[in-house]
């Protein structure tokens, strides 16, 4: 098994999730450059938070046009597994391997905190370590993180169970007062249909370590070992 983190310009939270991979779940890990055109026979490819060539136009719409996302796009099609967390969830959407797009925050204040998020659908590569209806604590920090999609896309995503995480208070009620961002649906995680490309706006790999005090994130990561 052989993980991959793709570093873009202004990629920030790379050697947090190289980290978690290499140092705690002990898997072979490697940086990927964003002008590589060797995906290195990865197995999978995170795509991490941070703030790729600035954010400038739109969050992730440089990004997509780096040389590593055409072979990451082919990855992703022939069925490889791709995750995108946070700034990589916002490229994921660019680069059209998942649907929807993210948009400024409500508050239009960039948003840095713990929050809550109900587990959906435990029955992806991603949450099977998870109990469905789990509640997890998660941290995130972003400003355009308010997640949109028409109405017969959100349908879809309904239909093919492609949402896997929503935003909740703490005793799981999923409600206005809970959505830091003003996501469609407290929406803060979907999955393709095929359910081998992920994204989420909160931190898994900032809540996987016990000095941190939370592992809440940490299961993602093993979701994915024990289904490969």
């Amino acid at each position: 098994m052989k993980f991959g983190v793709v570093i873009f310009p202004g990629s920030n939270c790379d050697y947090d999730t190289y980290y978690v991979l290499k140092h705690m779940l002990k898997v072979e890990t490697v940086f990927l450059f964003h002008k590589d055109t060797d995906l290195q026979n990865c197995d999978v490819i995170i795509l991490p938070g941070g703030f790729s060539f600035g954010d400038y136009l739109r969050t992730g719409a440089i990004a997509k046009f780096s040389p590593i996302m055409k072979e990451i796009n082919e990855f992703a099609k022939n069925g490889g597994y791709v995750m995108g967390i946070c700034n990589g969830f916002q490229i994921l959407c660019e680069s059209e391997l998942l649907p929807g797009v993210l948009t400024m925050n409500t508050s239009l204040r960039f948003q840095c905190y713990d929050v809550y998020v109900k587990v959906i659908n435990n029955k992806s590569p991603f949450t099977s370590e998870y109990q469905f209806n789990e509640v997890l604590t998660m941290p995130i920090a972003h400003g355009e993180g308010n997640y949109f999609i028409d109405d017969d896309g959100l349908k879809a995503l309904y239909d093919n169970d492609q949402i896997i995480l929503k935003y909740c208070d703490q005793d799981g009620n999923i409600t206005f007062d809970a959505n830091p961002n003003g996501s469609v649906s407290n929406i803060a995680g979907i999955c393709n249909k095929s359910k081998n490309v992920f994204g989420l706006m909160p931190h898994p790999e900032r809540c996987s370590e016990q000095i941190l005090g939370n592992t809440d994130g940490i299961r993602i990561f093993q979701s994915l070992l024990n289904n490969l």
